[in-house]
């Protein structure tokens, strides 16, 4: 029996793609990730829309070593739903390789991530570097620090993913990536990120109530980003078409 691996977008229940949408309605069971991202949707909604019970699944669940989803699998058509792309995050590569070791027929429908979606920023995409992520437990890590140097040194743009955990509706916000980098820049003095350091901040991407902001990290330290999710931006060495885009969002 197959496991579909179903991407659902960015934004509410519309979002997934008619592929999508038509392998749900044949599966006995229907899992959505809930700890890497969310939708600007309950799960209610999408319960709805797709006329299907849906069971959360938390990190815990995903990755045990007995899994569940891998189990129901082997007898039972399943969907695996992740907000924005299936393998945006390495959690759902590891249960695919999984999956097939054991035999199991994998089915994946892509669909739109924060990846590609910071193309509105007026940024090329093609000019980011490693995407790396800033945790809630941050106080001894430096390597978000470490990739944004990486970058910066090849004049690349670095996108920030922000830690979130729906569970204990707990989300990091633009102003704390910044605060966080601002703290590392000052116990390094590597003169790499500064309050005039040029960034965009972004909140809800995808969606019809969007925020992008771009201006200096002390502007964008006053601002209000509103609900989650957020993702912060560091730009580096910006084309004239990219200069003007971020105009748009000054």
């Amino acid at each position: 029996m197959p496991l579909y691996f179903i991407g659902l977008g960015l934004n509410n229940e519309k979002d997934i793609s008619i592929n999508g949408f038509e392998a749900i309605k044949k599966c006995d069971i229907v899992y959505l990730e809930n700890y890497t991202s969310i939708l600007n949707c309950p799960k209610e909604q999408l319960e709805k829309f797709y006329n299907k019970k849906i069971v959360l699944a938390r990190r815990n669940l995903v990755e045990a070593d007995n899994n569940e989803i891998l189990e129901n699998a082997k007898t039972k058509n399943v969907a695996f739903l992740v907000a924005g792309d299936p393998f945006s995050a390495t959690t759902h590569i590891d249960l695919f390789l999984r999956a097939k070791k054991e035999g199991i027929k994998c089915h994946v429908v892509h669909n739109s991530s924060i990846v590609s979606a910071v193309g509105i920023t007026g940024l090329q995409v093609y000019k980011f570097g490693k995407t790396t992520s800033i945790p809630f437990e941050n106080e001894n890590i430096e390597a978000p620090y470490d990739v944004l140097k990486g970058n910066l040194s090849l004049g690349l743009h670095t996108l920030f993913l922000l830690d979130l955990n729906p569970e204990e509706e707990k989300f990091m916000s633009v102003n704390d990536a910044i605060r966080y980098l601002l703290k590392v820049e000052l116990k390094r003095n590597e003169k790499i990120f500064s309050e005039k350091t040029l960034c965009v901040g972004c909140a809800r991407l995808g969606s019809e109530n969007q925020v992008i902001k771009a201006g200096t990290a002390k502007d964008l330290l006053k601002q209000n980003f509103g609900k989650p999710a957020h993702c912060l931006i560091v730009t580096g060495k910006l084309h004239f078409v990219e200069e003007e885009g971020l105009r748009m969002w000054k």
